[in-house]
């Protein structure tokens, strides 16, 4: 299994840490965040309609969303990024 596999595989990296850790560059993670923020904008703006039946309240919500959500994943990723647990 795959969770199996990440907890107890005892393989080794051809690559080093620090050359893994920079394996993706803040370019890659920016177009991750803007299309994650695109999907999870949709949802938003479609579960804030259902809510409050009104498109230009559910509108506001979704881009008051999309802003400080690609932010915080940006650094979210970044942060991940960093960390060793996980990665070949």
């Amino acid at each position: 299994m795959i969770a199996s596999e990440m907890i107890f595989s005892k393989t080794t990296s051809k690559t080093s840490f620090e050359e893994d850790k920079k394996s993706e560059k803040p370019l890659r993670s920016v177009v991750k965040a803007i299309s994650w923020r695109i999907v999870g904008t949709i949802d938003t703006l479609i579960i804030s309609f259902f809510i409050t039946q009104k498109i230009s309240l559910a509108a506001s919500i979704a881009s008051l969303e999309v802003l400080t959500k690609m932010v915080l994943y940006f650094f979210h990723e970044r942060i991940w990024n960093t960390v060793k647990w996980g990665k070949k």
